[in-house]
């Protein structure tokens, strides 16, 4: 998992004295607001990356046509507490097969690590108490998982014996 110091991401965001532009400027690595993707993305170039960020609350079918030509969606934790982001990264790597970088953002906590990676979110903007070294060592604590997840979606008992129920004789 990649942890994002906002300082020094290469991905930034368009907005002006208001907030967001409605109608931002074509250029690589820009971070879009929903509203500013769906302004843009009939005349977006091919192969310019573009990003979106998806608040927690929208459906991730909004984006699905859309996914083979972002090259990031970020998901906003408002509150540590809300979950709706793990169902989201969950969506996109699963059902709709999402390559791209899947990124954290909000109160996103350390002991959310573990889960964060699970789910199929591969980068995390950790909330500013919180330390890389401390999310890194939390993804080591745990060597398996019973249940799949998006990484190693069949579960524990099935990778390690491809045919429990195999009659014996």
């Amino acid at each position: 998992m990649k942890f994002i110091d906002p300082h020094q991401d290469r991905w930034q965001q368009v907005s002006g004295e208001d907030g967001p532009q409605s109608h931002p400027p074509v250029a690589p690595h820009r971070l879009l607001t929903l509203e500013q993707w769906h302004a843009v993305r009939a005349e977006w170039p091919q192969g310019v990356a573009v990003g979106v960020m998806l608040p927690n609350d929208a459906d991730v079918e909004d984006v699905a046509a859309d996914l083979p030509r972002l090259a990031l969606v970020v998901l906003h934790f408002p509150k540590w507490v809300d979950g709706r982001a793990y169902s989201q990264a969950r969506l996109l790597r699963a059902r709709y097969g999402f390559k791209g970088e899947v990124r954290a953002t909000g109160e996103v906590l350390v002991d959310m690590v573990p889960l964060l990676q699970r789910t199929g979110f591969d980068a995390a903007q950790l909330r500013a108490d919180q330390k890389p070294e401390f999310a890194r060592r939390a993804l080591g604590f745990f060597g398996g998982h019973y249940q799949g997840d998006t990484e190693h979606p069949q579960p524990l008992f099935a990778r390690n014996n491809p045919q429990p129920y195999a009659s014996r004789s």
